[in-house]
């Protein structure tokens, strides 16, 4: 059976301070279902280590509108609703070195703003978030060979579900919206995302106060 290592916060910068002291340009993926803690727990990375950079998969999602032609508007956040290709081919430039600028998710406007964010080729380490870096098929697959390291943000479920719910409330969604979209759309891809678990290289203990 596979072991799958387990560390603290704490834990988790020393390994990827190391990563980045290693000399070349490093990629470290972190996953998780929806409300696990991934952009927190990047954030904290970022902040530790100096020169590193956060981007993010879910500036690939498709806009809204292209969502609602697709007739995929109530499946957003699935895996079909993003263009993988598009964040796998960053990745790629990211991976050769290359001064790329990449695009931002902006919750307040449900979607990505591009050329927001600057990796220019002295980055050593690029930490790259996102609920699918794990899942298997063809066009998700890359990632994990373009990745050093895909760490997986847990969280007890009862506590990813409140964060998750107040997460949508924040953003303008009614207590029963929220809770429907928790419980809903955004379950069902949790459940996607909760079976990659054990193909993760490290099982990060994400912490149950501080912010959703």
């Amino acid at each position: 059976m596979r072991i799958v290592l387990r560390l603290s916060p704490d834990d988790a910068v020393r390994r990827a301070a190391t990563l980045a002291a290693s000399g070349k340009r490093r990629i470290l993926g972190i996953t998780g279902p929806p409300g696990a803690g991934k952009s927190t727990l990047a954030r904290l990375l970022h902040d530790k280590i100096d020169g590193s950079v956060v981007v993010g998969m879910d500036a690939y999602h498709l806009a809204h509108s292209a969502l609602e032609r697709l007739g995929l508007a109530e499946r957003k956040g699935a895996p079909e609703t993003f263009d993988a290709a598009g964040y796998v081919a960053l990745l790629r430039r990211i991976r050769a070195g290359e001064h790329v600028w990449a695009p931002e998710f902006r919750r307040e406007i449900e979607d990505a703003i591009a050329g927001a964010v600057a990796v220019p080729p002295e980055v050593r380490l690029v930490i790259t978030e996102g609920n699918y870096l794990l899942l298997g098929g063809e066009q998700w697959r890359p990632v994990r060979a373009l990745a050093d390291e895909i760490w997986y943000a847990d969280l007890p479920e009862d506590v990813r579900h409140a964060r998750l719910a107040a997460r949508h409330e924040a953003f303008g969604r009614t207590k029963e919206q929220a809770w429907e979209r928790t419980l809903g759309s955004d379950e069902r891809n949790a459940r996607l995302v909760i079976a990659t678990r054990e193909a993760a290289d490290a099982v990060v203990a994400v912490p149950t106060t501080g912010e959703p």
